[in-house]
């Protein structure tokens, strides 16, 4: 009964901690099954490497039971041994056999100050610090076959021996590595190490390729052509930012005053908010996707809509930072390049720090006058066709679509695109009228029955005319 009702506290310690954590969907479901039907469990073993159990010299410790707070060693490790991880030689004065239970109890679990340890007091002190300053733990990453026995252990081992605020706080779980969609393996020759990734690729566009195999606990894919592609995509970039350095002085001076201007910086504030919250979460490739993809195609997209009045010379400027930062760390070498040699910044891009989003253009675009309608009976003749049209959009996009105005002024923003629109699409000429507008349905003439296809806000009715 005594280890039944010890078991049952533990296992809630356990539930308790993993509430708590840090972790993706799929992992948190791996782990809750694993903790419902794990039960006993034997402690000790007869062979290996490892601790003596305290009341029998023949047994060891169990690995798991005995191995998964290794990352509170860390914490001091620098300080008990002589060699650090590159080699240099630092001596220590403190021995094995010094580290006593009662010292680790005072580093680890809050215990009292072990008056009988021979330990500097100054060393001692100075593990408390270290071990206070770095725990808990915020990230243990590893494999995704080690949850249901490594990592939840882990998450027992620290509930049992330490205090509430050093118990893990997350854990990132991931598949194996997969070369072109195939298993690795030396014997059919698919297989590489990082060493000659680095020396085919180069060690950015390795990188990038690992960045865009995947995220999630299924198995990576690092595909060659990524990998290869990314050369090119790099290269290309650093080229276009040359030629528009070069040319500066062909960007549109001023503040940014267009409505593409206000589209362009909206966008790059998106990118900075969702790139920043997809690499908090480990996403790397939506990080690759919404910091350098999206930002790409919303930097063609706005070099388009400017046209023959060019682009604004400070978002430019505004773009080449962004982007540099937002890649930095997928690709570092490249982002320190352009960001000494290119844009002639002090210091180095990762220790620039973050770009910050700016809320005056998010306040302006949401701020944008909206025009509203003034034939009601127009409106009346449309309305049901209309709520069966917004019912349907409820049911696709949520409660946004049923919001009474739109964040924008509708015809100002057509009219103010009046080029764009003709460049797109091929027109010589675009005229922008409202349904409601008696004139409007004048000027169509014979084909006012095409109003019948109900514009609506957001969804504009086209009717082509031919000289």
């Amino acid at each position: 009964m005594v280890h039944f009702i010890w078991g049952r506290r533990r296992k809630k310690l356990a539930e308790e901690c993993l509430s708590n954590m840090n972790l993706s969907d799929e992992t948190r479901h791996g782990f809750e099954p694993t903790l419902s039907w794990l039960n006993q469990w034997a402690c000790s073993r007869s062979f290996g490497l490892g601790t003596l159990i305290p009341w029998d010299k023949d047994f060891l410790v169990e690995s798991l039971s005995d191995s998964t707070i290794y990352m509170a060693y860390y914490t001091v490790a620098h300080l008990l041994h002589n060699e650090d991880m590159y080699g240099t030689y630092k001596p220590h004065p403190v021995q094995p056999e010094q580290m006593t239970d009662e010292v680790w109890d005072f580093i680890i679990c809050g215990g009292p100050y072990p008056k009988s340890s021979n330990i500097p007091s100054s060393i001692l002190d100075k593990m408390k610090q270290e071990f206070e300053y770095w725990y808990p733990s915020d990230l243990r990453v590893s494999g995704k076959d080690l949850i249901q026995n490594h990592l939840t252990f882990c998450i027992y081992n620290h509930t049992a021996i330490m205090a509430k605020k050093h118990w893990p706080h997350g854990f990132r779980c991931n598949g194996h590595i997969m070369l072109n969609s195939e298993k690795m393996s030396k014997s059919t020759g698919n297989f590489r190490t990082l060493r000659q990734a680095i020396e085919e690729f180069s060690a950015d566009a390795t990188r990038f390729s690992l960045a865009d195999a995947g995220d999630g606990i299924d198995d990576a894919n690092f595909v060659f052509e990524t990998a290869n592609a990314a050369i090119l995509c790099l290269t290309k970039e650093i080229s276009w930012m040359e030629e528009v350095l070069a040319a500066e002085s062909c960007l549109r001076m001023g503040p940014p005053s267009t409505y593409a201007d206000r589209v362009f910086a909206n966008e790059m504030n998106i990118a900075v908010k969702m790139t920043d919250q997809n690499y908090r979460d480990y996403m790397f490739r939506e990080a690759l996707k919404t910091g350098f993809y999206d930002l790409q195609a919303a930097r063609d997209e706005y070099r388009f809509s400017c046209g023959s009045g060019g682009m604004n010379h400070d978002l430019v400027q505004c773009f080449m930072d962004v982007k540099t930062r937002l890649i930095t760390p997928i690709c570092p070498h490249y982002a320190e390049y352009v960001w000494r040699e290119l844009l002639k910044k002090d210091g180095f891009v990762v220790n620039a720090g973050w770009p910050s989003a700016d809320g005056e253009i998010i306040a302006a675009l949401k701020n944008s006058s909206v025009g509203q309608a003034t034939n009601f009976k127009q409106t009346q003749k449309l309305c049901m066709p209309f709520l069966r049209f917004k019912k349907d959009e409820a049911i696709a996009i949520g409660a946004q679509a049923l919001e009474l105005k739109l964040p924008f002024g509708e015809i100002d923003v057509l009219k103010e695109n009046l080029d764009l629109i003709k460049r797109q699409i091929g027109l010589e000429e675009v005229e922008i009228l409202a349904a409601s507008d008696p004139d409007a349905l004048a000027k169509a003439g014979s084909l006012v029955s095409l109003l019948n296809q109900n514009p609506a806000p957001g969804s504009p009715t086209a009717i082509f005319l031919t000289s």
